[in-house]
């Protein structure tokens, strides 16, 4: 069983240039422990045997097959377009350019 010391925050609290305040470091001191209890407990039941998993159920691929199928032809597409020109979509100038 790990204990995760005052000193120990203060330390890595100052690396990572986190300023604490004393009653902070005494609660993440308290809090870091029980995280490092709850992994090394999850530790132990990870054996070699026993496959990691991202997901408690297994999952299946629900989509359908991705086939090529022919386009809509350019004038039925054009047709439903609110303006066009040379068989592409007319859209507004944004830019100041030619």
């Amino acid at each position: 069983m790990s204990t995760i010391s005052r000193d120990e925050v203060a330390r890595v609290a100052a690396l990572a240039r986190i300023d604490l305040r004393p009653d902070e470091v005494d609660r993440l001191a308290g809090e870091l422990d029980v995280i490092v209890d709850a992994i090394a407990r999850v530790s132990e039941v990870a054996t070699p045997d026993v496959p990691a998993t991202s997901h408690p159920l297994p999952m299946t691929n629900v989509f359908r097959e991705d086939v090529p199928v022919p386009g809509l032809p350019v004038d039925d597409v054009m047709a439903a377009a609110p303006a066009s020109e040379d068989g592409r979509f007319l859209v507004p100038q944004i830019l100041g350019e030619e």
